[in-house]
């Protein structure tokens, strides 16, 4: 599976990403060509090396009828504030497959969304500062279609670097993360400290969020090719940079998930069964209890939940309140699962279903208990009659 995997320790820029993904095609001049070709009036894109504390990349600038990135931003109260409806019409009128159309557009009603609710407003009375400029659109349509040529089968990413301190706008000094970049990374995993500056943008925060899954570890794969984007800002002795890494995810190694557990000596089992079946109930990977010694020699229960670790908060939460614990334990665990696929497969009771999985040189099969256990039922035999008739 071919994936995706950004490295956001020193956050995200629209620019940065867009010139580590131009580095990742490894035909820069080429793939230049191909953007600028897109057709955004008065706008041109070069790209070429940069170094940031000894570390090789590429650095994307970009200017608006000869003026350069930047000068369009912060204390500029010249600069034509667009509104989501003019840069929706930007974007209609490129020269782009449809679907490149569709997902940049949907970056900027995300940070659309974010703007009207950092400043209290409707959303088609935001008029954006710093990402509605055409240097801002380019890096945004830009990414877009490197992403889509590229043909990702999953891209997630790392935890955030948004740094720490204030950042100056047109609304004046903010802290950090600005007000728009921090509703941008709700439910998304972030970290600040080692360095004083906005390092994710409110435009890295929205194309972070519409394409990125998950936010994790890297997860085991085979890189084929690195990409490094460098910015302007100089936080020495920390790079300035984005990292990408594409390359071929086994089909086997699945990403994190999270591990919760408790201790329980003072519940009955009825009340046992009732929190694991409500926390079935709302998509928990697997629930399982285990008999275990407290202390004092008191026989107990260990609770232990497997869910996503986008979802940790929510099912320790559940947690509480469902048990009487006063605490709950949280460990991150590498999975590693086959490929799974559900077949029909005829029998002389009838179709039951069957689950299948594959991968790394292993091939296994059982039938799914819900589908033999209704054929057993209404043909008034046992289970193990439905799934010993699949090899007669």
């Amino acid at each position: 599976m071919k994936t995706l995997y950004i490295d956001c320790a020193m956050g995200a820029a629209g620019d940065m990403l867009l010139a580590a993904l131009l580095d990742l095609t490894g035909n820069i001049d080429e793939w230049s060509q191909k953007l600028n070709a897109i057709g955004i009036d008065g706008v041109s894109i070069t790209a070429g090396e940069a170094q940031t504390c000894g570390l090789r990349g590429l650095s994307v600038k970009v200017t608006v009828n000869g003026q350069e990135e930047g000068a369009h931003h912060h204390n500029d109260t010249h600069h034509h504030h667009a509104t989501l409806q003019d840069i929706e019409g930007v974007i209609a009128s490129l020269t782009l497959p449809s679907k490149v159309k569709a997902d940049a557009i949907e970056v900027y009603r995300l940070l659309a969304q974010a703007e009207a609710e950092a400043h209290g407003c409707a959303v088609d009375l935001v008029h954006f500062h710093e990402v509605g400029a055409l240097d801002a659109v380019a890096d945004i349509v830009g990414v877009c279609f490197l992403i889509n040529s590229l043909g990702f089968a999953r891209i997630i990413a790392s935890p955030v670097h948004v740094g720490e301190g204030t950042v100056t706008c047109a609304h004046g000094v903010l802290p950090v993360p600005a007000p728009a970049t921090a509703n941008l990374l709700r439910g998304i995993p972030i970290v600040g400290g080692k360095v004083n500056g906005e390092l994710c943008t409110p435009t890295g925060a929205a194309l972070l969020k519409y394409f990125a899954k998950e936010f994790v570890s890297m997860p085991a794969m085979t890189v084929e090719a690195v990409g490094v984007g460098i910015g302007s800002k100089d936080f020495s002795p920390y790079p300035n940079c984005l990292r990408l890494f594409s390359g071929e995810e086994s089909v086997h190694a699945n990403n994190q998930i999270a591990e919760l557990c408790c201790n329980l000596d003072d519940m009955t089992g009825e009340e046992i069964g009732f929190a694991v079946d409500a926390l079935f109930r709302e998509h928990a990977l697997d629930v399982f209890t285990i008999p275990v010694q407290m202390k004092k020699s008191r026989p107990g229960v260990l609770l232990t939940v497997l869910c996503p670790i986008k979802d940790t908060e929510k099912f320790t939460n559940l947690m509480l309140k469902l048990t009487s614990t006063f605490g709950v334990r949280k460990h991150i665990c590498d999975r590693v699962v086959l490929e799974r696929s559900i077949e029909p497969r005829e029998t002389p009771y009838g179709s039951v279903a069957v689950k299948a999985g594959s991968g790394g040189g292993v091939y296994k099969e059982k039938v799914e208990y819900e589908s033999a256990a209704s054929l057993a039922l209404s043909h008034s035999v046992s289970i193990r009659e439905v799934t010993a008739s699949l090899e007669s």
